[in-house]
């Protein structure tokens, strides 16, 4: 079988930053959305664990937000995983928030 050449026309690339931003702010909304299930099934009432869970979550998109704008900014850098990173982890503050809002009610 001929081996097909390939041409490389730019030299930009995805950076591993951003794509660690992506797999934080995946990781934090499915941890999110499963101690929401859990505590939803039990009748709403939260064991303890889930709240460390939530602060993990918080953790995860904090670095996730900063690794995103670092590396938004790079001109030699495609623009997706940044973009998407941040927007993950801003899903995360959101759902936070809301947490919060509705769990002091």
């Amino acid at each position: 079988m001929k081996k097909r050449r390939s041409y490389k026309f730019t030299d930009r690339k995805h950076p591993d930053a951003a794509i660690m931003a992506v797999i934080l702010g995946i990781i934090s909304i499915v941890s999110l959305c499963i101690v929401v299930y859990k505590s939803y099934a039990a009748g709403g009432v939260a064991q303890p664990g889930f709240g460390f869970t939530g602060l993990f979550a918080l953790l995860f998109a904090v670095i996730g937000v900063i690794l995103g704008v670092l590396t938004v900014n790079e001109k030699r850098n495609f623009k997706l995983f940044p973009v998407l990173g941040i927007m993950l982890n801003g899903i995360t503050f959101v759902m936070l928030g809301l947490i919060m809002f509705v769990g002091s009610r």
